[in-house]
């Protein structure tokens, strides 16, 4: 019985060498990823108070808030788990094979004690290098990874378990240099697989007039998406994007340091229950969307490990002309921010090292996603 591997080497006309197969999340070097991008500058205040140039306490809203209606009661994350499955030679060059769990899910929350999955997709992806197709024109690609999908999913060691694989990726297969590595490529793919499936299912919800003024999402993770090639995608569907806050809980904080003057210093700083005025900026990649970003301590700092712990990051596309030209109501801020205060709690202490900047919504959901993917030993043994 062959393993997907074998079949994708013959399919392809490749040699595969039987390497060692591993999780890459699980031996990589720990390393601090800044979910800001490089290429951002900030085109003036993000907010309708221009006045506001110190930090904001939003303390005593949020404590108004806890008798009322949550603001938030959706709330998404996406995460994937990559796989090194082998190395493929085409022509005078190996090229590893990436592999992919993802998971995209929304969870919902109806009532205060009532918390529940409301979407959930898990789709597994492969990220071969573009030469595996011998015949490399643009109009062929994109048809012969569908047939070379089709076929992989009617082989015996799928069928016999019900597992399907939702698509082949392909990763550029040029010369590397340096810092450049091959593995990196497919990864991005698979990540950017994840991104394009994050704003697809905001999308479905927006469809079903699932949010509105009263009903808003949190994503967890930065609003910009990583593909240049999503940048008009992402600027036609922006107003889908009115009701959703995205969270980071990494960020760098000197993305902002040559247009806003001692940004890093302004933000470990912040007191608790503080925000930081808005900013607003633009990619770029994008240069058709706005965002509004801001800074906002949910933790005392007597409680986290660096200056930067138990702050968040929070962005919000600007949808509509006027927000454009006057920046984010402050009072919409402000309820956002009290809003986050109050989705703080839980604490996820001891179940993960995040937990300051954890919100337990979000840590629910992403726990969901990892309930549910396959082993790392049952996903590899299938290459």
């Amino acid at each position: 019985m062959d393993r997907v591997l074998d079949f994708i080497a013959k399919e392809t006309d490749g040699k595969n060498y039987k390497s060692y197969r591993y999780c890459l999340e699980s031996v990589q070097i720990p390393r601090i990823f800044y979910e800001d991008k490089n290429d951002i500058r900030v085109k003036k205040k993000g907010e309708t108070d221009k006045s506001l140039t110190n930090p904001k306490s939003v303390k005593k809203l949020a404590k108004t808030l806890v008798r009322r209606e949550p603001l938030f009661k959706y709330f998404l994350d996406g995460s994937r788990r990559t796989y090194k499955v082998d190395d493929i030679a085409y022509g005078k060059r190996l090229y590893p094979i990436i592999a992919g769990q993802i998971g995209v899910a929304v969870c919902f929350r109806e009532t205060p004690t009532s918390f529940k999955p409301f979407s959930l997709k898990t789709p597994l992806v492969v990220a071969v290098p573009e030469n595996a197709n011998a015949n490399t024109s643009l109009s062929n690609e994109h048809l012969f990874f569908n047939n070379l999908l089709k076929k992989l999913n009617t082989q015996s060691v799928l069928k016999k378990q019900n597992i399907q694989f939702h698509k082949i990726l392909s990763y550029s297969s040029s010369g590397t240099k340096e810092k450049d590595k091959y593995e990196d490529r497919g990864v991005a793919k698979i990540q950017e697989e994840m991104t394009g499936l994050e704003q697809r299912v905001v999308l479905d919800l927006v469809k079903k007039r699932k949010l509105n003024s009263d009903t808003y999402l949190i994503k967890d993770g930065s609003l910009e998406y990583l593909k240049t090639s999503e940048a008009k995608e992402l600027s036609a569907i922006k107003s889908n994007y009115d009701c959703v806050v995205g969270v980071s809980k990494t960020f760098n904080p000197e993305a902002l340091s040559s247009d806003v003057k001692d940004i890093s210093r302004k933000i470990a700083d912040l007191n608790e229950y503080e925000r930081t005025p808005a900013f607003m900026y633009q990619s770029e990649r994008i240069p058709d969307v706005l965002f509004s970003v801001w800074y906002l301590r949910i933790r005392s700092k007597n409680y986290t490990e660096s200056p930067f712990g138990g702050v968040l990051k929070l962005e919000k596309i600007l949808v509509w002309d006027k927000q454009e030209e006057e920046g984010l109501d402050s009072d919409e801020i402000d309820l956002i921010s009290a809003n986050i205060i109050n989705e703080r709690n839980p604490v996820c202490y001891g179940n993960d090292k995040r937990w300051a900047k954890h919100l337990y919504p979000i840590f629910l959901t992403e726990s969901f996603i990892k309930s549910k993917y396959l082993s790392d030993l049952h996903f590899i043994n299938l290459f």
